[in-house]
């Protein structure tokens, strides 16, 4: 029997999808639940799984096309004996994912590598095969270090830089322009590539918000001398009883629901005339993935433990990186915490997330000296910022709020007390 392959219905406010890739050819067999296709819509990637045991007999439409809830994408014929044939691609799928090794791709012998071209699709995950395609590469061309010879991101970069050096040589006979400030032997080359729709449609937000809100930042400082001993102390005990490390963002989220409760309107938004005014604790993190910044909501803050929090915080970054989350885990927050501090960043000045009214800005941890109690002191500090919408917030409540967070991180027990 044949069974069309659709397009699902997708989420809410999300009119179309590009389809990025088959994950498998005509003529393979397929087991029940298996991944065939991935669409991605402009803010997340969503699978389709087969319904049912078959072979892929038509592919109706090409990876990059534009596609709309209830297109066909495909025809299965049905049929049980697909299931055994599926069966390597489903047990490969629970490998653990090496993309984002570090190591130096090993080298493949030839005959390895030729009979690697012989044996048909090689397997790459949906972040490899994006390298590829910006770079206009086929897998065959590259030599996997990852089991079975599969082909991982390090692989793909080192390939480009191997290949980027080797692309000109002292006999090369491409003629040089631009003058006397291009190296001899050295090509000028460009490369053109669209925007994937995620970076395409965060550049609309983006855009958005500065046309739209009236953004203004403020900046404070803040001491962790005392967070830091809090948590150099309960470390350890904290992660064998809880299972999960503690980490300086839940501090940075509970201090912010106190603040929030103390300055309702920081966490209130703008519709038409109106202010609405929630009176629940819905915080976005900022994560940044393979398919660009993800600002997935962790929802009711104010009623969650430290590793609850942490717990939470985990399971919704690991979702962002695997590229399984959802529509749903990023929608419908109230406020937004970013920190640049993980990569460097000394100060900065964030973006709201519309229609939140306010984003708190996180940055790197440095020891400066400190005049404490009239004495010179080396202590570990970091400077927040704080964007918010001053349609809305005055400057005298962004002021206090980013205060309030000062107060609790330099004085964690406030935290408890919820003073």
């Amino acid at each position: 029997m044949s069974i069309e392959i659709k397009v699902p219905q997708l989420p809410e406010s999300v009119s179309d999808a590009t389809l990025v890739a088959w994950h498998k050819n005509v003529g393979d067999g397929v087991a029940r639940d298996e991944n065939l296709v991935d669409l991605e819509t402009d803010k997340v990637v969503l699978e389709v799984p087969a319904p049912a045991p078959g072979t892929l007999a038509k592919i109706l439409v090409e990876d990059g096309a534009t596609v709309v809830a209830g297109d066909v994408l495909a025809i299965l014929e049905e049929g049980e004996g697909a299931a055994v044939a599926a069966k390597p691609d489903t047990e490969e799928s629970n490998e653990p994912d090496t993309e984002e090794s570090n190591e130096p791709a090993k080298e493949e012998s030839k005959p390895a590598a030729a009979a690697k071209e012989m044996s048909g699709p090689v397997k790459t995950s949906p972040a490899v095969r994006r390298l590829l395609e910006e770079h206009d590469l086929d897998a065959t061309m590259v030599a996997g270090s990852g089991k079975d010879g599969r082909v991982t991101k390090a692989d793909v970069m080192a390939f480009l830089k191997s290949d980027s050096s080797s692309e000109v040589t002292p006999s090369d006979p491409t003629p040089l322009v631009g003058g006397d400030d291009v190296a001899e032997g050295v090509a000028r080359e460009e490369q053109r590539v669209p925007m994937t729709r995620l970076r395409a449609r965060i550049a609309e937000r983006l855009i958005e918000a500065q046309q739209t809100a009236a953004m203004l930042t403020t900046f404070n400082e803040v001491d962790l001398t005392e967070v830091m001993a809090l948590r150099k102390r309960y470390r350890d005990e904290f992660e064998k009883k809880h299972g999960v490390r503690l980490g300086f963002m839940s501090f940075f989220a509970k201090a912010s629901v106190e603040a929030l409760k103390k300055f309702p309107v920081v966490n209130a938004s703008v519709e038409g005339t109106d202010i609405v005014y929630h009176n629940y604790y819905d915080l976005g993190i900022a994560v940044s993935s393979d398919r660009g910044l993800m600002v997935p909501v962790i929802r009711d803050v104010d009623q969650m433990s430290f590793a609850g929090f942490e717990s939470a915080l985990n399971d919704i970054a690991k979702k962002a990186q695997d590229g399984t989350i959802s529509m749903d885990d990023l929608t419908g927050g109230t406020f937004t915490i970013t920190n640049g501090g993980i990569f460097g960043s000394m100060m900065s000045t964030p973006i709201l997330n519309q229609p939140q009214s306010a984003i708190l800005g996180m940055h790197s941890i440095q020891q400066r000296p400190m005049v404490v109690d009239g004495e010179i002191v080396a202590r570990p500090m970091m400077y927040l910022a704080l964007t918010y919408d001053h349609r809305i917030i005055d400057g005298k409540e962004a002021v206090q709020f980013l205060v309030s967070i000062k107060e609790q991180l330099e004085d964690p027990a406030r935290l408890l007390l919820q003073v």
